[in-house]
């Protein structure tokens, strides 16, 4: 499906027909491209890039579409690979994490640093780590090629 170029959005780069990739959702799902462009919230004279998912009801382009700065994309990706480095050794500990030590990792940015932590505020935090554990089981080989993917283009861009 072509992505709308008519929108506040403006896409350069594309991949079109991201629904037959979208993970567990391929070909059953209203993502239906991916773009990076010039966001919509850019203001005269400021230009931002963002990376925007485009979802499409079968009827419109939904207001769900999510649109995000590129930084953010990438503390995303930091984040996961964090969290999926800490459920590798989860099973060591009996809630799947330690209590007396929630912080997972502290991820120097900017000066400061990103805390990765078990969200202990959650009231249900033992019974949801449990579930967040399988789901990522089940998915395993899906995010380990993309992960797998993502590494080869880095270190093809000398990162």
């Amino acid at each position: 499906m072509k992505i709308p170029t008519t929108l506040k959005h403006k896409p350069v780069v594309v991949s079109e027909n991201y629904e037959q990739i979208d993970g567990r959702l391929a070909r059953n799902t209203d993502a239906k491209g991916l773009s990076l462009g010039l966001a919509q919230w850019n203001d005269r004279g400021k230009i931002d890039i963002s990376a925007k998912v485009w979802r499409y009801t079968g009827e419109k382009w939904s207001r769900q579409s999510e649109e995000l700065p590129l930084h953010r994309v990438l503390d995303l990706s930091i984040l996961i690979c964090r969290s999926l480095a800490h459920f590798r050794e989860a099973y060591r500990y009996e809630h799947l994490y330690d209590p007396q030590q929630p912080v997972i990792d502290r991820v120097g940015l900017q000066g400061d640093a990103m805390t990765v932590a078990i969200c202990t505020d959650n009231e249900r935090i033992n019974e949801d780590i449990k579930l967040f554990s399988q789901a990522l089981s089940e998915d395993d080989e899906m995010i380990g090629e993309r992960l797998r993917t993502l590494s080869r283009i880095l270190k093809d861009m000398g990162y």
